[in-house]
Order: C-alpha cells, then sequence, then structure tokens
C-alpha cells in the first residue's frame, strides 16, 4: 500500500492511527463486489461532484455502491464529510466539521429532482458541535425535496440526537416518510463499538417518532459479524418491537481500515436467513437480511413493499374488526 494511501487514511481517521494493525482475514465468496466502472456510476458521481454534495456512499466506503450508482440510486450524506464521532465500524472521516452549508437544502433537492428520483435516502454526520444536532437542517432539506420533487418519497436516517432536547420532535413534524436509525449492534459491544452513543438512547429515537406521528414507518439497521450472540439478537429484535419500529435491515460488518474494528466472523447466507425468519416471527412488516445488506439498499423497492405490507395488515385488522363484530351481533 502507497506511503500517500496510509496518509490519506490517516487524515480520515486521526484518533485511530495509534491502534495496532488488526486484520480481518479473507473475505469468503459470498461478500465479494466487483469494483464500480459503470457509465451510470460515473454520471452519478459527477452530478454529485458538482452540486458540492455528498454521499454516504462513497464517505462509508459502501461495498454496494457500483450496483446502486448504476441505477441512478443513491443516498446523500448532509452537513458536511466530517463526524464528531469516532465510532470504531465507520469509515466516515472524524473531526472537527466545517459550517454548515446553507445552500445544501436546495442543492440536494435539485439533484433529487434532476435524477428524477422515486425515493430518495437522506443521512448525515453527527453533529454533535450544534445546539440542535442538525435537526433543523433534516428538516430544511425535507422541506427542499417536497417543494422541488413532491412525488419523491424521502427517507431519513438520522443521528441519534444525543443531549439534544427536541431535535427529534423537530425532525418527526418535516413528516418524512420514513425515519431510520440504526442500532447498529447489541448493548453489550456499544462501548467500544458506539462509544459516543447509547443504546436505550436510539430505542427512544424510534420510539419518540412513533408517539409523534404513528403514520411514519421506523426502521433500524444492525450489523452482524462483531461478536454478537444469537440471543442477544433476538433480545434487540424484541426491544425494536417494542418500540413499533416497522422495518429491520441485518447485513455483514465489514473492517473499513486496518485501525478499524476487526471482523469477528462471516456470518454465512444460511444465517442470514434464520436471523430474517426470527425477526418476521416477531412481527416487524419488512425485513432485509443478507451479507451486503445495508440500511439503504434497495430502498425504493423495499418502501414499496413496506408501504404494501401495512395496507394488508390494516385490512386484515379491519377484517378481523368485522368478523367479530359479527359475531357479537348474532350472539344477541
Amino acid at each position: 500500500m502507497s506511503t500517500a494511501h496510509n496518509e490519506a487514511k490517516a487524515l480520515r481517521h486521526p484518533e485511530k492511527q495509534k491502534r495496532p494493525d488488526r486484520p480481518s482475514g479473507r473475505k469468503p465468496s459470498w461478500i465479494r463486489v466487483k469494483a464500480p466502472t459503470s457509465k451510470g456510476y460515473q454520471e452519478t458521481r459527477e452530478l454529485a461532484r458538482g452540486l458540492n454534495l455528498h454521499t454516504v456512499c462513497e464517505e462509508a466506503a459502501c461495498p454496494n455502491i457500483g450496483e446502486c450508482w448504476q441505477k441512478k440510486h443513491a443516498s446523500f450524506m448532509i452537513m458536511g464529510d466530517t463526524c464528531t464521532r469516532a465510532c470504531s465500524f465507520c469509515n466516515v472521516k472524524t473531526g472537527m466539521p466545517n459550517a454548515l452549508d446553507p445552500f445544501e437544502p436546495q442543492n440536494l433537492a435539485m439533484a433529487v429532482a434532476d435524477m428524477q428520483l422515486k425515493h430518495v435516502v437522506i443521512t448525515s454526520v453527527d453533529r454533535d458541535d450544534l445546539a440542535d444536532g442538525g435537526a433543523t437542517h433534516f428538516a430544511r432539506v425535507i422541506e427542499a425535496i417536497r417543494h422541488k420533487a413532491p412525488e419523491t418519497t424521502i427517507e431519513i436516517l438520522t443521528p441519534d440526537f444525543r443531549d439534544k432536547p427536541g431535535a427529534v420532535e423537530i425532525v418527526a413534524k418535516a413528516r418524512p416518510d420514513v425515519f431510520n436509525h440504526n442500532l447498529e449492534t447489541v448493548p453489550r459491544l456499544y462501548t467500544h463499538i458506539r462509544p459516543g452513543a447509547r443504546y436505550y438512547q436510539s430505542l427512544r429515537v424510534l420510539d419518540r417518532v412513533k408517539q409523534i406521528d404513528p403514520t411514519i414507518f421506523t426502521k433500524s439497521g444492525l450489523m452482524v459479524g462483531l461478536g454478537e450472540e444469537r440471543k442477544e439478537l433476538s433480545q434487540v429484535m424484541d426491544d425494536l418491537r417494542v418500540a413499533d419500529v416497522d422495518f429491520l435491515t441485518i447485513g455483514q460488518y465489514l473492517q473499513p481500515t486496518l485501525k478499524h474494528e476487526p471482523v469477528d466472523r462471516f456470518v454465512t447466507p444460511d444465517e442470514f436467513d434464520e436471523y430474517a425468519s426470527m425477526a418476521r416471527g416477531k412481527g416487524f412488516l419488512m425485513v432485509s437480511a443478507t451479507p451486503l445488506t445495508r440500511s439503504s439498499y434497495h430502498a425504493d423497492r423495499d418502501f414499496e413493499q413496506l408501504r404494501e405490507a401495512r395496507e394488508k395488515k390494516l385490512a386484515a385488522a379491519d377484517e378481523a374488526k368485522a368478523k367479530a363484530a359479527a359475531r357479537e351481533a348474532a350472539a344477541v
């Protein structure tokens, strides 16, 4: 690996450079993907660059970037490219961010309109330096997209807004179609995987959204292969269902650099199928669990299926009520 490449990594993650290298081992065949080279990929990249936009696809080194960008699907990352936290799994650059770009909401809305997106995913870096954690900026982005591309459905993936009273309310009241906040892993692993976050605070974010507006779909994601146990995953699923979360994604953790948390093990496709079956049995409307699943992977298709699943559930509930009422009337 070149000296320049190593220096670039050090600039992205200065807090990790004194850690020893901890390689994860060779990836199994089911986790490998081809490097992006398509025309669609290049066009999506140029559009984001031209409007000074960041994508989590690039910043987090998503393995699905080639497939998604070829289809003009991109997950935009707002509020800059620098995060105020330093999670041991994440490839997003850490440090002190720049001031917010006041033109970002409009530029992003223009990109959504130009790409004619049916569904868009908006995420962000953590901005603990801001009084509201960036909640108002999220709301402005949602409002700008609603104005510029009113037919586009909007999915957001937010930070936990820890110690920012009222922040979740600001974002939820802007009424995104899907409000996603990832728990990422099981509570036992938080101290070294998500040291800046708190498990129950993340659960409260999802629960609070449903309290504010039960019609907003809620979603959360987990990584596996970090040392979690099956019974711990089952408990997290139960916790999410108590918070009435609709959609769960589960994917394989992949180590971004040798300084990041190593992969404990590569979970097999059969195990992912078992996790998916377990989650469906607990009542989630939608479950996506594969080695390459990420929060925004196939988000447009999944949103349509999520909406259909809710309609079927509501129809079944109405039918059950009607039958119960009929039985009561017959018994009188």
